[in-house]
């Protein structure tokens, strides 16, 4: 399968903590990957470094066909790669369809001048704009909430309100950082549900953090499991429940131990 996304040896430090550690994966296009590990494992710096937030110390990002590591966060939009976030990040003082017009922006081909002179090129924009806006809406069933205060949506619908601002500048890589945090189960099966729709309906590649273990064994395609900044462990699912790094950087060496020698009795 043609590969979309290569990150090697990426290295991030902090002072003297090594968050990334000689980090290496690919990304299949059109897959669900997803990166797992116990908290502080460095998988939203590895996020960070991709999108351009954090500059790499060392390594390569080649994303589809061309070198991105230590790029500016707007230029590596403009190029296919958009996110979410651990905690959501709405500018909750404006409505929902305005927080997708706001991903819409690195597609904008008007210029300051046309704003200014509110040209019919500026109007002709913003008139598609604000139905595209409308149309995303109502992809991540949000349909008739684009007028309300984003902060006066429920829980659910401010994490499909944020999927709906990371898809405005239509990108090829979506990655998502636990997507499911915070919801119930029924939030959660829905929302399952809406990642796969991600990758079938519009051949989006996802790639996501997600501590629901039903969730990563459930969807992902490919799985890659960081400790301490390293990758211990990478395969499909039924290779990562069954590997013994895996348990011991979740539940401890002990209990790994005692997995091991049930197996083999």
């Amino acid at each position: 399968m043609p590969i979309i996304l290569k990150a090697t040896d990426i290295k991030k430090t902090f002072g003297g903590l090594v968050a990334v550690n000689g980090l290496s994966i690919e990304i299949p296009r059109n897959s669900i990957s997803a990166v797992i590990g116990p908290n502080g494992a460095g998988k939203t710096t590895f996020f960070n470094c991709i999108t351009g937030f954090y500059k790499v110390d060392s390594g390569e990002v080649l994303f589809d066909g061309e070198y991105i590591q230590n790029r500016r966060t707007d230029q590596i939009s403009r190029i296919g790669i958009s996110r979410t976030y651990q905690n959501i990040r709405l500018f909750n003082s404006t409505t929902a369809i305005e927080n997708v017009l706001v991903g819409l922006e690195p597609r904008l081909e008007t210029s300051v001048l046309d704003s200014v002179l509110r040209t019919r090129r500026f109007h002709e924009e913003e008139k598609s704009s604000v139905e595209e806006a409308r149309g995303l809406l109502e992809f991540v069933g949000l349909k008739g909430l684009g007028d309300q205060l984003s902060s006066n949506l429920s829980y659910g619908a401010q994490r499909r309100l944020e999927i709906a601002r990371a898809l405005a500048s239509k990108p090829k890589l979506l990655l998502l950082d636990e997507p499911t945090a915070g919801m119930n189960p029924n939030e959660t099966a829905e929302m399952t549900r809406f990642i796969l729709d991600l990758r079938d309906k519009l051949g989006i590649t996802i790639l996501l953090i997600e501590h629901d273990m039903r969730v990563v064994m459930g969807i992902s395609d490919q799985i890659t499991v960081l400790d301490y900044g390293s990758k211990i462990a990478e395969g499909g699912p039924k290779d990562i429940q069954n590997d013994v790094r895996v348990i011991e950087a979740y539940l401890g060496r002990g209990a790994a131990s005692g997995l091991k020698d049930a197996k083999a009795n």
